[in-house]
């Protein structure tokens, strides 16, 4: 069916006289899609949907300064010597996890101001995520980063010879795992959806789920990655990472999980966007 996948001859994407980089627009349009369907599920359980887009504007900000840090801080050797391209994010290099984690803290200081229970928006938003994450990963295609592996596979991603590791620089074709991410988010949207539908987790219990589904997948792609990366005992530290963060998640998936026979009452909307139940 393929002979490969083919990579963009440019990261740019031109706009008349204006050319934007293509890695931000596709954390752009991941945002957006994130927006969209955190609106949804608000007003699916009694809140304004406005809540999505102002929640937007703590969580993004948050989210971009943790997956930058998380970035800079896990792969630091990359950085030395030139501490001042760890600002250029649009160079790409942003760490999923730490994203994550700032926004999801974003996330409760907004919860707390708007008297909205913190686990219950982790929640709503835990879907979100990896649609976000799944529209974002386009953006390494752009850049023909963090591919993996060289394979003869009929998908195999063509890397341009200036782009590729010097020890696999006779190799034309690498595991696609942008791609691979990719698909693997979508279907986790789908997955956390019908696990939400259950209404068999407590509140937080559907995040904590899309923390370990989301961790199992970085695992296999972060096996097939051949970037330069920092190492703990001759391992990828994200390797690491998400192994304990696997743990962690799976324990508290199963601390959430509501073994009665009855789903739990969604809880009243509040706040100041909470939509009037009159």
């Amino acid at each position: 069916m393929f002979a490969s996948i083919p990579s963009p001859s440019s990261g740019g994407i031109d706009a008349g006289p204006f050319t934007f980089r293509a890695y931000g627009v596709m954390i752009a349009l991941g945002i957006l899609a994130a927006v969209w369907l955190t609106a949804k599920r608000f007003a699916e359980r009694g809140y304004a949907a406005d809540h999505a887009t102002a929640l937007a504007m703590w969580v993004v900000p948050a989210g971009l300064v943790g997956a930058r840090l998380y970035h800079v801080i896990t792969d630091w050797r990359r950085f030395e010597g030139r501490w001042d391209e760890a600002f250029q994010i649009w160079e790409g290099g942003l760490g999923v996890l730490g994203g994550v984690l700032a926004g999801a803290l974003a996330g409760a200081v907004y919860a707390r101001t708007h008297d909205i229970p913190v686990g219950r928006l982790v929640d709503i938003a835990a879907p979100a995520l990896p649609l976000a994450q799944a529209i974002g990963r386009w953006g390494n295609w752009f850049n023909q980063e963090l591919f993996g592996k060289p394979t003869d596979l009929p998908w195999g991603l063509e890397i341009d010879r200036d782009e590729r590791p010097v020890e696999h620089i006779t190799e034309d074709t690498f595991h696609p795992t942008f791609l691979y991410e990719s698909l693997w988010n979508l279907g986790l949207v789908v997955v956390l959806l019908r696990l939400d539908r259950l209404g068999r987790l407590r509140p937080s219990g559907l995040f904590a789920a899309y923390l370990a589904g989301y961790s199992v997948g970085r695992l296999w792609v972060e096996a097939l990655r051949i970037d330069e990366a920092s190492e703990i005992a001759g391992l990828r530290v994200n390797l690491w990472v998400f192994s304990i963060l696997l743990l962690v998640s799976l324990a508290w998936v199963a601390r959430c999980w509501y073994s009665g026979t009855e789903q739990q009452p969604e809880p009243e909307a509040v706040g100041d966007l909470a939509v009037d139940r009159d």
